[in-house]
């Protein structure tokens, strides 16, 4: 195998989840070459290929689906936030999320969706329709946790979310 796919294949199995432009900036290889080099690894089942919220994520094969899911969302910051308060507090309200992570709750409820949808978080219905939310393999959850970070790009995405939420709550306001 050659040393430049040697190199891709170690860069993803150190950054499981990572994407395409991430693997792009974080290596000395033009974009072309990775392409190739990724082809040849998936087809050889070294490496795993999904679309997961817009962007190309590449995984170690030994990664089930659930902890592909998982980790994709965990790069960004606002679905880290969310799931490190859980981890933190321990079953909350949405309300107590959004308070304390300082978000809209419709950025609260976007990121949410994902979440549950992949099956990180669960959300529980008490009295009166009350929602409390939790995770769903808090053990597994942690663990995975600390294989990534949110990147540059997806902090900006993620605060300039903020930001918008932000300008539109406060017009909403002042009428």
């Amino acid at each position: 195998m050659s040393e430049t796919r040697d190199q891709i294949r170690a860069q993803v199995r150190a950054n499981a989840g990572i994407h395409f432009n991430e693997l792009v900036r974080e290596s000395a290889f033009a974009p072309g070459q990775i392409q190739y080099h990724v082809r040849r690894l998936i087809e050889a089942d070294e490496l795993v290929r999904e679309e997961r919220y817009g962007q190309t994520h590449y995984y170690p094969p030994e990664y089930d689906e659930w902890e592909r899911a998982a980790l994709a969302l965990f790069r960004r910051e606002t679905a880290r936030e969310i799931v490190v308060f859980l981890l933190e507090h321990g079953p909350s309200r949405p309300a107590a999320v959004a308070d304390d992570l300082d978000v809209a709750r419709s950025t609260l409820e976007y990121h949410l969706d994902n979440l549950v949808e992949c099956d990180v978080v669960a959300k529980a219905y008490g009295e009166r329709n009350r929602v409390t939310l939790s995770l769903a393999r808090p053990d597994r959850t942690a663990a995975l946790l600390s294989e990534v970070s949110p990147t540059v790009p997806d902090r900006l995405v993620d605060r300039f979310t903020r930001l918008v939420d932000g300008v539109l709550e406060d017009a909403t306001e002042s009428r």
